[in-house]
């Protein structure tokens, strides 16, 4: 397999547009080879089989969605209040609806993963990791709540985000925004 890692990112950022715009049916070597602008077989040479570019999309979703050390470290210099949670939840919601084509695939994913244990194996270590690490760094830092507050949050402000992104005109900004706000003043304890 080819080792040049710019190519092979670029190669997994084309695949996820191909899974958001096309679904998993359409997500072909040769679809991924075309989206990439690359010639016909690039991504063949960089993917043993097409369950590892699920899985190598599933991952960078992932990495294209981390807060990075600025959001961390202000989220870190926040009071420990409700007030606080909000923003940040706000901030999270922003930041997943701002890359639709990263959470519309991982919804192809999540539906491809019925059909194929290994990918749900996958996803499931990999979702759940990330809520653990959601969770961890809430009690970490003292945030009003517990882990359930955590998933319970979790849970929600994923259909919320769902639901901005398959169905745009049913909740809009300033909606979603009180929506958003809702949630965390019924969830998160003062």
């Amino acid at each position: 397999m080819r080792q040049n890692p710019e190519r092979r990112t670029a190669l997994v950022d084309a695949a996820i547009e191909v899974l958001a715009d096309q679904g998993a049916r359409g997500l072909t070597f040769r679809a991924v080879d075309q989206r990439a602008g690359v010639p016909t077989g690039t991504a063949s040479n960089y993917f043993p089989n097409r369950d590892a570019l699920l899985v190598q999309a599933g991952r960078r979703v992932f990495e294209r969605l981390d807060p990075g050390p600025e959001v961390i470290g202000e989220s870190l210099a926040l009071p420990r209040t409700r007030a606080s949670v909000d923003r940040l939840m706000h901030e999270m919601v922003g930041r997943i609806t701002a890359y639709p084509s990263g959470q519309l695939a991982m919804l192809e994913l999540r539906l491809e993963s019925t059909r194929r244990p290994e990918l749900r194996a996958i996803l499931t270590e990999q979702i759940r990791a990330n809520l653990q690490d959601n969770i961890d760094f809430h009690l970490d830092t003292a945030m009003p709540g517990d882990a359930d507050t955590v998933v319970h949050l979790y849970l929600a402000l994923n259909w919320l985000i769902l639901e901005r992104l398959t169905l745009p005109d049913l909740f809009d900004q300033p909606r979603t925004d009180a929506l958003i706000t809702s949630l965390v003043t019924r969830l998160v304890p003062e």
